[in-house]
């Protein structure tokens, strides 16, 4: 194993990245994240005047760029303006537009950023509204706009030919033929994989079957929409759920960019609003009805992306996919100028940031758990249950999710069987919080210490009782399991499993000990989540003496209370053994759930954890987190059943399927790799 030297190194992550872009920047880019920063521009405009919509539409790449951003989206008809009516007809205006197209592409490669500009064509002697991608000087491609709305306010097809009756699959643009049609997928030459775009315009998005889902399936990540949707009441509301979950249909990132103010106000207002949303989340949103150019800017993940993709068999059953042409082009570099931009990094995943969003989320959760163990109960016709009671959060949740589901099967409470099972390391204060628990709630008591029976275990073994290693732990574990299993026997009821889902992944279970029961009903809650839970519990459903318990377990430090206490004081903390739980929630997290890389992960947790664990810290417990995931999988794979809570879960029946002896190799070489490479102090050896 390799083993990162702690005390040489105390610089903050903020100060390790900084160093790391200085020492290290081929490694620090958005590449290894897997990020493409997007801008969506709501320039200045004046209706007509060509000139003086490059020079805004200039302005606005220079400074998407200056934000660090590799690719700006422009509003539909973004170099005329969209309200310009039958001035369309005006050969002048579409010269000048031609021409416009050409020095923004200047700009754009000057600048070195990707531009993506609305303009009226003339193709066969049909005229297009029209969208073209800007990249290396050149244009590369130009979409034609499908559905041209025609009614109400909007007139369209007195000016515009449908995409569909389009005959030429180029145009000739300066001195080059360049690809027209909506069949185009726009494919990204760089170290960045997974980065293709495709594009629809306004209308298109709000039809039966909008073109971005056909690109979507064709392989295009990222979905771009200029638009000229008026400002209308009720209408941003939409507008905004309407984007939202196109780009959550499409498993894509999904970038709109609305005209502005600056078009006519003859009949319609304007307001430029742009969206930029993720599969299904809302990364970023400009301030509406604002005159000057507004830039709005976010980091889209299209390696996580990927990931959804590979795992979504509804995307990859979505039928046979049209065959697009393919327009290389070279993506600049992403620059993650001021840090990550978009939806903040949260520390705990598992647990919305937002009290009322929080508190839904445990009504939720907690309506699964008891309704798992109730339907249990209802298939094997039993009427008891037994569950181990520590004083400790686990144990504390899966009581109360009891006590709920008796509840509902109008059972009374006396057939929950709560047992404390005192042993060498049981602290009176969880002893007789364990206790004032059982009886506010009703339920049927035991305490059953496991002292002499461990003791007289251990003379049976020949194990030194002084010797407190992993024997003297198990030994304590296993001992308590068995009561529960004997006792479920003489009353003919079944165990309620107390784990969690963070330590079956990290296997801090003794196997055949507290890893088994006979229904699991925390197996699919985090740790992070667990103390929520109950307190949620302690707020909205119990009350009283029971609020006051729950409250007083809340603030018990985590142990599973197995060392002899010295002075009456704990020995043994579980975090200070394998680390804070809040840093192994969020590596898997992102191992799980999105498959993100260990680099990946480290450089997250970094910026998720600035100021409160140094980078040395969380590389460690990376680490930890990497050893334990891999070698603890036989654990997992013969866990017991649980409901499944939240998008993150590991049994072996569901979600997770992995081999007990797959090997960590690749995951561990990376991360002593990257602590190489930022010049932590690390020794690598073979365990």
């Amino acid at each position: 194993m390799w083993v990162i030297r702690f005390g040489v190194y105390l610089q903050s992550p903020s100060a390790i990245i900084t160093s790391f872009r200085m020492k290290a920047n081929e490694l620090f880019q958005a590449e290894l994240l897997g990020l493409v920063r997007v801008a969506a521009v709501s320039p200045a405009l004046r209706v007509a005047d060509v000139a003086f919509n490059v020079a805004a539409i200039c302005d606005g790449l220079r400074e998407a760029r200056t934000q660090g951003c590799a690719l700006a989206l422009f509003p539909e008809l973004s170099l005329t303006g969209y309200t310009c009516g039958d001035l369309f007809r005006q050969s002048l205006l579409l010269e000048a537009a031609l021409q416009g197209v050409l020095e923004v592409a200047r700009c754009a490669a000057s600048t070195e950023i990707v531009a993506v500009v609305g303009l009226p064509l003339e193709v066969d002697g049909r005229l297009f509204n029209c969208a073209a991608l800007l990249a290396d000087g050149e244009v590369k491609g130009v979409v034609p706009k499908t559905f041209l709305p025609n009614s109400g306010e909007f007139y369209e097809q007195r000016h515009f030919t449908p995409a569909a009756h389009a005959c030429s699959r180029s145009v000739r643009i300066g001195k080059h033929d360049v690809p027209f049609g909506t069949d185009l997928l726009f494919v990204a030459q760089s170290e960045m994989q997974h980065c293709a775009i495709g594009i629809e315009i306004c209308e298109d998005l709000w039809s039966v079957e909008p073109p971005s889902g056909r690109l979507a399936r064709a392989g295009a990540t990222i979905l771009l929409n200029l638009s000229s949707s008026p400002a209308q009441l009720g209408k941003v509301a939409y507008r905004r759920e309407l984007v939202r979950q196109q780009s959550a249909r499409c498993l894509a990132a999904y970038v709109y960019a609305g005209s502005g103010p600056g078009e006519s106000s003859s009949d319609l207002v304007f307001d430029g609003h742009a969206l930029i949303c993720e599969n299904g989340r809302l990364l970023a949103e400009s301030e509406r009805f604002r005159f000057d150019t507004q830039v709005t800017v976010a980091d889209v993940d299209v390696m996580r992306l990927s990931h959804e993709r590979r795992n979504n068999t509804a995307f990859s059953d979505a039928g046979q996919v049209m065959e697009l042409r393919r327009v290389l082009f070279q993506l600049p570099r992403t620059q993650l100028v001021g840090g990550l931009r978009g939806a903040p990094i949260s520390r705990t995943p598992f647990v919305p940031e937002h009290r009322a969003e929080r508190a839904a989320n445990c009504r939720e959760i907690f309506a699964i758990q008891q309704t798992g163990l109730a339907r249990r109960l209802q298939h094997t016709g039993l009427q008891k249950v037994v569950i181990g009671v520590s004083g400790g959060l686990d144990s504390t949740l899966a009581l109360l999710v009891a006590a709920r589901a008796f509840d509902a099967l109008q059972l009374p409470r006396a057939g929950i069987i709560a047992i404390t099972m005192p042993g060498f390391g049981t602290t009176d204060r969880t002893h007789r919080n364990a206790h004032r628990l059982m009886r506010v709630l009703g339920v049927t008591a035991r305490d059953i210490p496991i002292r002499d029976a461990v003791m007289q275990h251990f003379a049976d073994i020949g194990h030194d009782p002084d010797q407190h290693d992993v024997t003297y732990e198990n030994a304590q574990a296993r001992e308590r399991t068995q009561i529960l299993m004997d006792v479920a026997n003489q009353e003919g009821g079944l165990v309620v499993g107390t784990g969690d889902l963070s330590e079956l992944a990290l296997g801090w279970a003794t196997f055949n000990g507290d890893h088994m029961s006979m229904y699991h009903v925390n197996a699919g809650v985090p740790k992070t989540l667990v103390r929520y839970l109950v307190e949620w519990c302690a707020d909205e459903v119990f009350q009283g003496e029971a609020a006051d318990v729950l409250r007083d377990i809340l603030a018990t430090p985590i142990t599973p209370e197995l060392l002899p206490l010295k002075d009456g004081a704990l020995q043994q903390k579980t975090e200070e053994a394998i680390g804070p739980y809040v840093l192994h929630d969020f590596f898997l997290f992102h191992h799980v759930r999105y498959g993100s890389s260990p680099a990946k992960v480290f450089l997250l947790a970094c910026y998720a954890f600035d100021g409160v664990y140094d980078a040395a810290t969380v590389l460690r417990w990376l680490d930890v987190f990497y050893t334990r995931f891999f070698s603890q999988q036989f654990k997992r794979n013969a866990m017991p059943d649980g409901p499944k809570v939240g998008s993150v879960a590991l049994s072996p029946r569901g979600d997770w399927r992995m081999p007990s002896d797959a090997h960590a190799t690749l995951w561990r070489a990376q991360l002593a790799e990257l602590a190489q490479r930022l010049d932590l102090n690390v020794t690598s050896q073979q365990a």
